[in-house]
């Protein structure tokens, strides 16, 4: 992921490589923040925010429903090492305008209803101008 800093193997000589954050990045790490820290500051800078693990077919299904309707979600992993700390319990959540959602049932509610692109239309993160629906 961009921005994010990533420990690399230890090289030949011993000498542990690391990618610096990306200042630039909305995904930057600052290093001393920390995780809970770090997830409320993600939730309130993105418009749509999934908390996933890979292996997780809920998950999958909130992508895919959301990238149908034209959203491109930031999706954070919990699978990686640098988000490790958090619950396990967290994912699958997807939170939008910063406000938690909910899981799966919730989505598909809300989507269901009439009234998820509508929340998605005021919080900026679809654009009914470009999107067949």
């Amino acid at each position: 992921m961009q921005g994010l800093r990533r420990c690399m193997p230890l090289s030949e000589t011993g000498v542990r490589l690391e990618l610096t954050p990306s200042t630039s990045s909305p995904l930057a790490i600052d290093v001393s923040e920390t995780a809970e820290s770090r997830i409320d500051r993600l939730i309130s800078e993105n418009p749509v925010v999934i908390f996933s693990r890979s292996a997780c077919c809920m998950c999958h299904v909130m992508k895919r429903l959301l990238s149908t309707i034209g959203v491109h979600p930031t999706v954070i992993e919990l699978d990686d090492e640098d988000i490790s700390a958090l619950p396990s319990s967290i994912a699958p959540a997807v939170f939008i305008g910063g406000s938690r959602i909910g899981g799966l049932e919730s989505l598909v509610a809300l989507h269901l209803s009439g009234h998820l692109v509508t929340k998605l239309v005021e919080v900026g993160a679809l654009n009914l101008r470009e999107t067949v629906l």
